[in-house]
């Protein structure tokens, strides 16, 4: 069973995000509200994989995401973006993100972006 991380730093999304992965059947090993934290569980659990969100405090999913790969450079983040995020998206993507999903979240798509993230 996938290990997966979720970053937001709203906990209702972080809720919303956790309730998604968990009725798709993965496990859901750590919550983190900004960058920082996330990049700090990512050393601890090494999940098998991480939803960033793209703008948090302390440290937005951008950073986050280049550092968790300065860690390990095969972990598998899926960023979570607002609508009007394009270009931040963009960049992600380009700084190795597997995937993004947009808010609000489609279950459908959620669990699509996961299994493609893993197989």
């Amino acid at each position: 069973m996938a290990k997966i991380l979720i970053t937001d730093d709203a906990a209702f999304m972080r809720l919303t995000l956790k309730n998604i992965i968990v009725e798709a059947g993965f496990e859901v090993i750590g919550e983190a509200a900004n960058g920082q934290e996330a990049v700090q569980l990512y050393e601890t659990h090494r999940p098998d994989l991480v939803t960033m969100d793209i703008t948090m405090p302390e440290m937005n999913g951008i950073e986050a995401l280049e550092k968790i790969k300065g860690i390990d450079p095969k972990a598998k983040v899926i960023m979570c973006s607002a609508m009007g995020q394009q270009s931040m998206v963009v960049d992600a993507i380009q700084k190795g993100a597997v995937d993004f999903i947009v808010k609000p979240f489609d279950k459908t798509r959620v669990k699509e972006a996961i299994e493609k993230a893993i197989s």
